[in-house]
This record gives structure tokens, C-alpha cells and sequence, in this order.
């Protein structure tokens, strides 16, 4: 054939593929992220712009953003991949010892060896003394922990467990709006049913238990309602859940036979005075044996977030509880298909939750460098929301805990009109994009009651540049209330 060939003869074309891969949309790395890469190209080839650079705020990548690693992270990490450092002095003992440890389990004592596709035992065994810890004593079997790649990795698999039948009997999965839009994506691919139900802006984006009824409710009707997604600490909305809030979910779970899946990827990201992470396992087990042995609950946890960053590494883990022993024996199956998480990421999870001891040396430098992270962010979780509140025609909610901001914002109606087929709050972050270089995510993206418009920044930006970013926001959006007025 010749390189005119056109699409209608290729094999495989936009027509014939897959419709399901099709139907995926992922905002935070869409089309507006797309245009700003156009422009840094631009840039760099000389045109000239109003700005300089392009401020990326559209992901939750913490290095990309500048914050520093942490040190004991990274030694561990380099000591299992290099095993030659160990003769150096300056890697300290304790760092050592856990690349020690860890090397011991592998095949051929290398990093480069798979691993069992549940992840390396000794880890998963540290994971369970974490988990633990963490709920005070509530027991944890190292069996029920599988290493992923990533949270995202671990989601996927589980949806992918849940899904069946057909028409009205479709599984349908319960999803917080505003989301994060891997549940949607996820629901497309696989072709389950994507039922949404509303947090409650006016209440700092809380769930609402009269909510979730309803949401169920209507969902009976044209699907089987089977899952139950929670995003706690909240993004794209960053509320942090209260324990009492907890339990009326789990209640619901109970009632309506639903399987909880808990993604709790920003744990450590706890900023509001008063705000305190509950875990969903913990609530389980307190709420007594009743719960504890029935309600089938999935959690996630990862490297990418809390005060690590370490997105790059692939890093994470899930709990499953009260699994069907049968469901047990396929999940493993279709997690062996994989052959295994990235091994490299799994040390970085060790490191998380087997963390330098009070009595180590590197543990005054760990908690030191992860002190600066968390209490960096809690400074520009206050700095983004007071801000935010002064520009006319913006109110945003406290940013209690994860690492975004999700303003509402005012679209006069000529901007509406203007905007024509595309969604309003698409076209103003496409207009903040090229007036100002800021690359933020519409509230589109992640869903949103009818007729409100939003959109969603980190703010994992250093601090002064995250100053001039909100007063540029607050400039460009002044002036488009003025243009469209």
C-alpha cells in the first residue's frame, strides 16, 4: 500500500476499534494540557506571548513541581538497585538494613528479578504492621495486601472483578461528583454503569447519606447498583471526611449490599484545624463484628502523594477485606497475568510504611524533611482558599486536606454563549491558558452539579511562584467578568 493509503483501509481505525477505549476521557491530561504543551513549543521557537512559561497546575505531580525527595526514600531505593553503595560510609546503617532485608527476598537477591505478583512478603508484611499501627491495633492479615502499581493499578483491578451482566443487570458503580476522572475512565472501558452521586459544596463537599439513597435509588431502575466509591481526603474537592460521616457510608454499604472501595491516597495530606484522617477499615472493625465480618471493603494507598511525591516510581498498595475466598483465587489470577508491580516501586512503598525508628539515626532528618512538606502545604492550602475568596465571582471551599484547590466560579452568560459547543468552564481555562500561560482543569472534567462551573489547581507550586499564579488567576478573571459583562 502507499502512504496515501487512507484511514477506511487500515486494519484497525477510529470506526472498527474498540468503542469502549473510546468513550474514555481523562481531564488531567486532556485537551487543555495538550495546548499547553503546544505553547511551550511555541515559546521556545521565540513567539511572543504575554508570558514567559507555561505554570502547569492541572496534576498532583509534587517533584515535577519542585518539592525535594526524601532523602531516606531515595537511599534505600539506591542501595537495592546498586548494591555497590553498601560499601559506602556515608549511606547510613539504618537505610542499609532495610535494603538488607528487602534484597533478601528477591530472586537472585536483585531488584531486577520479578516478584511474587502480590508484591515481595517481607513488604507486604511491613504494609500490614503499618496499617496496624495506623488503626490502632486492628488486625491486619498480611495475605489480604497486594502490592500495585500505583493506587490507580489496584482500582482497575477490582472494577474489573466487579463487572457484569448485561442491560438493566449491568453492574453499576457509585461514584462521588466532583471525581477523580480515573473512576469515570474506568467505568467506560469496561463498560460498566456509571451512577453519580453529589457532594455537597455548600457544606464543604460533604457526603450526604439522604444523598447516597437517592443516588441508589434512581440507579435500580436502569442498572445493579454494586459498588460504592469513596475519594477520602477528597479530590478533586479536598474535604476530609468525619468519622460519623464514615459510618453512615459503611451503614449504607451494609444495608444495600455494596462493595466499598476506599481510596485514601492523601491520608497524610491533613491541613484544617479539627480535621483528623479515619480510616474506613478502622471505622469497619469499631462499628463491631457485624460490620467487620460482612461489608467486602478495598482500600488504597501509594507512594505518589501524602509528603513522598514519588509518582514516578509506580508505587502502592490495597487491602482487600471479607473477599469471597473463590473471588480471592481470580483476583490473584488476573493480578499474575501482570506478572508483578514494579519492584522498584515497592521499595519505595516499604519506605513509606517502614519509615526510620525514633531510636535510628536517619530518623531525625526523615521527620524533619517530611514536616517541611506537610506544614509547606498546609501554609499554601490556607494561602490558595483566602485568596481565591477575594477575586468577585469565585468562592472556594477550605482546602482541608489533598492538594487542590476546586473554586466555583461566575461565567457571565455572554462567555457562555460565546463558548458555544464547548463546555463554559473549558473555554475559560482555555482563555486563562492563553492570556496568562496557567494550565488549570475544568470542573467538567471531574463533573459538577448543573449549571455550576469550576475548576481544579494544585497548589504544589513553591510558594512564591504559587503567589503570583492566584494573582494572576485573580487579573485574568477580573478582567473576563469585565469582557463579558
Amino acid at each position: 500500500t502507499t502512504s496515501t493509503a487512507k484511514n477506511g483501509d487500515k486494519v484497525l481505525n477510529l470506526g472498527n476499534m474498540n468503542p469502549q477505549v473510546r468513550a474514555v476521557e481523562y481531564a488531567v491530561r486532556g485537551p487543555i494540557v495538550a495546548r499547553a504543551s503546544e505553547i511551550e513549543k511555541e515559546l521556545q521557537q521565540g513567539v511572543q506571548k504575554p508570558f514567559t512559561e507555561v505554570i502547569r497546575a492541572n496534576i498532583g505531580d509534587s517533584h515535577a513541581m519542585g518539592q525535594q525527595p526524601i532523602t531516606f526514600l531515595r537511599q534505600v531505593v539506591a542501595l537495592c538497585t546498586y548494591p555497590e553503595l553498601f560499601e559506602y560510609s556515608h549511606f547510613p546503617a539504618d537505610a542499609k538494613r532495610r535494603a538488607q532485608c528487602i534484597l533478601m527476598d528477591c530472586g537472585g537477591k536483585s531488584l531486577g528479578s520479578y516478584s511474587v505478583s502480590q508484591g515481595l512478603d517481607c513488604i507486604r508484611h511491613d504494609v500490614a504492621r503499618y496499617i496496624e499501627t495506623r488503626d490502632g491495633g486492628v488486625p491486619v492479615n498480611p495475605d489480604n495486601i497486594y502490592l500495585t502499581t500505583g493506587a490507580s493499578d489496584g482500582i482497575t483491578t477490582i472494577m474489573k472483578l466487579l463487572v457484569s451482566g448485561e442491560g438493566t443487570m449491568r453492574t453499576g458503580v457509585m461514584i462521588p461528583i466532583p471525581q477523580y476522572p480515573l473512576y469515570s475512565a474506568v467505568i467506560s472501558e469496561l463498560g460498566a454503569v456509571q451512577v453519580n452521586y453529589y457532594l455537597n459544596e455548600e457544606n464543604y463537599w460533604a457526603l450526604d447519606k439522604d444523598e447516597l439513597r437517592r443516588s441508589f435509588n434512581a440507579a435500580r431502575n436502569y442498572c445493579n447498583p454494586k459498588a460504592l466509591c469513596i475519594i477520602n481526603p477528597g479530590n478533586p474537592t479536598g474535604q476530609v471526611q468525619s468519622r460519623k460521616c464514615i459510618e453512615d457510608v459503611i451503614h449504607f454499604a451494609y444495608e444495600e449490599k455494596l462493595f466499598l472501595l476506599a481510596d485514601e491516597v492523601y491520608q497524610e495530606n491533613i491541613y484544617s484545624e479539627g480535621c483528623e484522617f479515619h480510616s474506613f477499615k478502622k471505622v469497619l472493625y469499631e462499628m463491631g463484628l457485624e460490620y467487620s465480618s460482612t461489608v467486602e471493603l478495598a482500600s488504597f494507598h501509594s507512594t505518589s502523594k501524602g509528603y513522598m511525591g514519588e509518582c514516578g516510581y509506580r508505587g502502592g498498595y490495597m487491602e482487600v477485606i471479607n473477599l469471597d475466598p473463590e473471588v480471592k483465587v481470580q483476583l490473584e489470577k488476573l493480578l499474575s497475568v501482570r506478572l508483578c508491580p514494579p519492584v522498584s516501586g515497592q521499595v519505595a512503598m516499604d519506605v513509606v510504611v517502614n519509615p526510620p525508628k525514633p531510636d535510628e539515626e536517619s530518623h531525625e532528618t526523615f521527620m524533619k524533611e517530611k514536616k517541611i512538606v506537610l506544614s509547606n502545604l498546609a501554609e499554601k492550602a490556607k494561602l490558595t482558599e483566602e485568596v481565591l475568596n477575594t477575586v468577585p465571582g469565585m468562592k472556594c471551599n477550605p482546602l482541608q486536606g489533598a492538594m487542590y484547590a476546586f473554586p466555583r466560579i461566575f461565567i457571565p452568560p455572554n462567555a457562555i454563549q460565546e463558548a458555544q459547543a464547548m463546555a463554559p468552564d473549558m473555554f475559560y481555562c482555555m482563555s486563562l491558558l492563553e492570556e496568562t500561560g496557567i494550565c488549570v482543569v475544568p470542573g467538567s472534567g471531574f463533573g459538577q452539579k448543573e449549571g455550576t462551573h469550576h475548576f481544579r489547581m494544585t497548589i504544589l507550586l513553591p510558594v512564591e511562584k504559587l503567589k503570583v499564579l492566584l494573582q494572576n488567576v485573580k487579573d485574568f478573571h477580573i478582567k473576563f467578568l469585565q469582557k463579558y459583562a
